[in-house]
């Protein structure tokens, strides 16, 4: 079972890719990335230039031992992170 989450993330990349993040006061490090795509943002919701893009990865992460799967996404026109999802 899956929750959505949406909150605000710090994300440390390696070779475009997430390597942790810090979500609600925890560091997860992440284990394995086990999937990523991208959605292109839609020009007329957004405002003059570039819309920009969503990159979404599905991965395998945790605090010390714990390991779980979430979901990323970053958004390369507002430059920001947010958690999606987390699996149980």
């Amino acid at each position: 079972m899956s929750r959505l989450y949406g909150d605000p993330i710090e994300v440390w990349t390696r070779d475009g890719e997430p390597a942790q993040f810090v979500w609600r006061d925890r560091l997860y490090l992440v284990r394995s990335v086990l999937d990523s795509w991208v959605i292109a943002r839609e020009w007329w919701k957004t405002g003059e230039g570039d819309p920009g893009e969503r990159r979404f990865w599905r991965v395998q992460a945790g605090p010390g031992r714990e390991v779980g799967s979430y979901e990323l996404r970053y958004d390369t026109a507002g430059d920001g992170w947010l958690l999606m999802r987390a699996w149980d």
